[in-house]
């Protein structure tokens, strides 16, 4: 997109919407499925999608796993169920404190996994 009137920091705030847990990934994906913004943008976006499918596959998989256990092994698979949940809410909030201040957005694992799958798939 090479418009010289496109404000930057209308950019900044798409970047947040799209870290926005949960209800960012629809933003997120139209942006890439309609192919705009800048790099900046729909890089943002696949870290986005990576982040929300991998907490919906730990969420699915331990919702799951404790359907045919006993009370205390279901306990604990919710327990955990509820830390991935956290994890992936504070994680979208870092993130989006590491793009207030302008810092790289790469987070270990998740950015390879953008960068490679989500790209080749989406983009």
């Amino acid at each position: 997109m090479n418009d010289p009137f496109y404000e930057k920091p209308l950019q900044r705030l798409q970047e947040y919407i799209y870290l926005i847990p949960i209800f960012g990934v629809l933003p997120a994906l139209w942006t890439l499925k309609r192919d705009r913004g800048t790099p900046e943008q729909r890089q943002v976006c696949r870290l986005s999608i990576t982040l929300a499918l991998g907490w919906l596959l730990a969420y699915i998989l331990l919702s799951f796993g404790g359907s045919q256990t006993s009370e205390i092994f279901r306990f604990r698979l919710l327990f955990l169920n509820s830390l991935i949940g956290s994890g992936y809410f504070l994680t979208c909030l870092a993130i989006m404190i590491r793009l207030f201040r302008r810092q790289s957005l790469k987070v270990s694992g998740a950015s390879q996994i953008a960068e490679g799958i989500v790209r080749k798939t989406l983009s």
